[in-house]
């Protein structure tokens, strides 16, 4: 099997709102139309009765046209979530690499993100330093900020 990596999904409480918050720190993109999907396929395919799923694809920056997306979508109606933590089994964050981790941390806590952790360096194995720091956008998602030197 060949395979190609597309997009990760981010079920959001108000999909309109964090992906503003996604375009204006990140500078992803729309990728259009806007989705809005309803019906026994999406049921079926989902295994949920009565869905309704809406939402976009957004292009995640530094790839190109072509590049990987972050769809956000909502779902009526959401189930309840637990909070998000760092060390928590399944998908844990996503990751930007960002030329200043305090400046952009400062703009993701101004846009109603929330500190998980203090700004780190830690040097790897092959000498390699990197500077990064957990964060959560306004709805309690885990994102990384990493500059590498």
């Amino acid at each position: 099997m060949q395979a190609k990596y597309v997009h990760t999904n981010l079920i959001a409480r108000d999909w309109r709102t964090l992906a503003d918050f996604y375009c204006a720190i990140f500078g992803c993109t729309l990728v259009p139309p806007e989705r809005d999907y309803t019906g026994p396929d999406l049921d079926r395919g989902t295994g949920l009765q009565q869905a309704h799923l809406r939402g976009a694809h957004f292009r995640l920056p530094g790839y190109g046209d072509a590049g990987p997306t972050l769809e956000i979508y909502t779902y009526d109606p959401l189930a309840p979530g637990a909070a998000h933590a760092v060390n928590q089994p399944g998908f844990g964050h996503i990751a930007f690499e960002v030329d200043d981790v305090r400046q952009a941390r400062a703009e993701v806590l101004a846009r109603g993100g929330a500190a998980v952790g203090e700004v780190v360096t830690l040097t790897t194995a092959v000498g390699s330093r990197v500077t990064w720091c957990y964060l959560t956008d306004p709805e309690g998602n885990v994102i990384e900020l990493q500059s590498w030197a």
